[in-house]
């Protein structure tokens, strides 16, 4: 594998473009691929559309000197994108049919800087905290504490927040203890479940 000092955009966009969507959907969705699209891979979780997988690779900016943190694993895919472009990618993923699925795909792709648990991504994976940069491809309906603790200093996270119709994807920053949010569109993603879930912020 490659190995790039630094996340360039024209490359992002290059990898981006070579990068065979089919090969993370193995259900009757496979022929729709190409379509920038959502779509489903089973167990009431989605295969975001690629446009948008694009877009929170380059806000969130990452480079080899990255350490990752990914939460949701799902397919695989955004997950390959990370793995490009960082150190390390450490992925949380609940459903362990999917995990075992994105494990092996990620392992046939060449690469060896995946690191994946099966558990509860709302809490994050404290014991391999700081992180430069954190993935959330999950929404939250209020943004989740435990994932800002175990992000570093100068750090940065994408992650959607709001209600179940419709979220905010945000990037927050983390600058000498000082938390940054800046709204970069709306979107509509899967619940993240747990303590930051909608049903959980609803009885707050």
């Amino acid at each position: 594998m490659k190995v790039r000092v630094k996340m360039d955009y024209a490359e992002l966009v290059g990898f981006y473009n070579n990068l065979d969507r089919s090969y993370f959907i193995d259900n009757d969705m496979k022929g729709f691929a190409s379509i920038d699209s959502p779509l489903p891979i089973g167990y009431g979780q989605t295969i975001s559309q690629p446009s948008l997988v694009l877009q929170m690779t380059r806000l969130l900016n990452p480079d080899k000197s990255c350490k990752v943190l990914e939460i949701g694993t799902g397919s695989g895919y955004q997950t390959a994108l990370l793995a490009e472009f960082s150190r390390e990618v450490y992925t949380v993923e609940r459903i362990k049919e999917l995990a075992a699925k994105a494990k092996e795909r990620l392992a046939g792709l060449g690469y060896t800087n995946v690191f994946l648990k099966i558990g509860d991504g709302s809490k994050g994976w404290p014991e391999n905290a700081p992180y430069d940069r954190i993935m959330v491809t999950a929404a939250a309906g209020s943004i989740p504490t435990d994932l800002l603790d175990q992000l570093a200093n100068g750090g940065r996270m994408i992650i959607p927040i709001g209600p179940e119709s419709l979220q905010e994807l945000q990037l927050i920053s983390k600058d000498d203890g000082e938390i940054i949010i800046q709204p970069v569109g709306l979107v509509r993603f899967v619940e993240m479940k747990g303590k930051y879930g909608w049903s959980s912020s609803k009885n707050e």
